[in-house]
């Protein structure tokens, strides 16, 4: 046995290189209302220390709902024939950038289902002209591509790169993304390292399945992978899915997740996802008050943002990206936060800590 939950609590925020699995289970399993909110205490007052006050905001534009990938827990799955898919061109994508920066955003995240239309160049030529044209710090979702792809991107002047390895239990995996590896998805997460990209990984919280030994072995993961970024989000089920009569996956556990993830990697960005918002009113300022520091709006037309369905009744659907930004300030203000400004770069490229393979210092 690891310990009592205060012995353990205490030895995995002091030595987290040291934490292991039975730890990280002790935590997640703790119950009670006094000792998860010491669990959220401690994560939050890591948070503070090593990552301030500032909530960070990346304006998402999901740019293409088209997806090859099958996986069993998606909406935009490729076997979904009732899904209503769209594409955005080059050019409203970048008017949409540039629109993000006007609006005072450090950061653009394109994201997208594994969408093969948008080649490499067609993407590089992208990328550059916002890195060119813009301010912003480019974060790029788009699934998994080829080295020589993720090389180009990176080339025309993206910043940084969001791959979850969404469940670190290979069965599972294996059962839930026909055709897929998990052993390839850490493949890319180390191209992503070599070729100099800030990269973000994360998991899915409530899986049908899943256990808590599998959670901890995925925060494990985290911390072993070096992050710069986190998501991790509740499963939320679509009908249209294999997993569609599942229950959804637990804001406590969540919770917990996150601030279990801000002991073992306390210099991440951890978003608190709009999946918690989804599934519960306060959900992101709970986030945010158990260890993360992103918050994510939308900057996608309101008139595509039905048909990126991940999963169904996403939160601030109808909402303009202004009045959302209007709605962050206030909720971020309101629990005692400030508002980040600039790129919100990990603290570990301003150090120059963190290096490619050519040991140059990433920017």
């Amino acid at each position: 046995m690891p310990g009592t939950f205060d012995a353990v609590l205490k030895r995995v925020a002091g030595d987290p290189a040291r934490a292991g699995i039975a730890d990280l289970v002790c935590l997640l399993a703790v119950e009670g209302a006094e000792r998860q909110a010491q669990l959220f205490r401690l994560a939050d007052a890591i948070r503070a220390r090593e990552m301030g006050d500032a909530v960070h905001l990346r304006g998402v534009l999901e740019f293409s709902s088209y997806c090859q990938a099958d996986c069993y827990y998606c909406g935009l799955r490729a076997s979904n024939s009732g899904a209503k898919r769209y594409r955005l061109r080059p050019e409203a994508i970048f008017e949409q950038a540039k629109r993000g920066a006007t609006l005072g955003l450090g950061t653009i995240v394109l994201q997208s289902g594994e969408d093969p239309w948008y080649d490499r160049n067609t993407l590089s030529r992208l990328i550059a002209r916002i890195a060119r044209e813009t301010p912003l710090a480019i974060t790029l979702s788009l699934g998994e591509r080829s080295y020589a792809d993720l090389q180009a991107f990176r080339e025309a002047g993206a910043h940084r790169y969001l791959l979850k390895h969404e469940t670190s239990d290979r069965r599972l995996y294996r059962r839930l993304r026909p055709a897929r590896s998990l052993s390839r998805r850490l493949r890319l997460l180390s191209w992503l390292r070599r070729l100099g990209y800030q990269v973000g990984s994360g998991c899915i919280v409530g899986l049908p399945g899943q256990t808590l030994s599998s959670l901890a072995q995925d925060i494990k993961m985290l911390r072993d992978l070096d992050v710069e970024m986190v998501g991790a989000g509740p499963f939320i089920p679509h009908p249209a899915t294999p997993l569609g009569t599942s229950e959804p996956g637990s804001v406590d556990l969540t919770l917990k997740v996150v601030a279990v993830t801000r002991l073992l990697v306390p210099s991440a960005h951890i978003a608190a996802t709009t999946a918690m918002a989804t599934l519960h009113p306060q959900g992101r300022e709970l986030a945010l008050q158990a260890g993360a520091n992103v918050v994510m709006p939308n900057l996608t037309p309101i008139e595509y943002r039905r048909q990126y369905e991940i999963y169904p009744a996403k939160a601030c659907l109808d909402e303009t990206t202004e009045h959302c930004l209007g709605c962050l300030r206030g909720r971020i203000e309101d629990i005692g936060r400030t508002l980040g400004h600039g790129r919100g770069d990990s603290p570990k490229w301003h150090t120059g800590e963190v290096t490619g393979d050519a040991g140059q210092r990433r920017r």
